[in-house]
């Protein structure tokens, strides 16, 4: 009986990453799809952001097509630009 409360949960959140899984495949290529593998291993952070905002664009109707390994390197230099952004000031 205890089991099954915590099974639940799990079973769910597996579901929800194989569905995450199918609409990145969908939404992206194999290029773009190697490319944010390599930095999820670095920065899953990051991965996870692009990974989103694909999701996004696919729910939403914003794709025409699967997005390739160029629009993935631009979007990742956006994100990083806006994070990398520091002003030294001196005195």
């Amino acid at each position: 009986m205890s089991e099954q409360p915590q099974r639940q949960p799990d079973k769910d959140a597996q579901e929800r990453k194989m569905m995450r899984e199918a609409a990145l495949r969908m939404a992206l290529t194999s290029e773009a799809r190697q490319r944010l593998a390599n930095v999820k291993m670095v920065n899953p952070q990051l991965a996870s952001s692009i990974e989103e905002y694909v999701i996004q664009l696919a729910s939403s109707g914003k794709l025409r097509s699967a997005v390739d390994d160029d629009q993935v390197k631009q979007m990742l230099a956006a994100l990083q630009d806006k994070k990398r952004e520091i002003k030294i000031r001196r005195a």
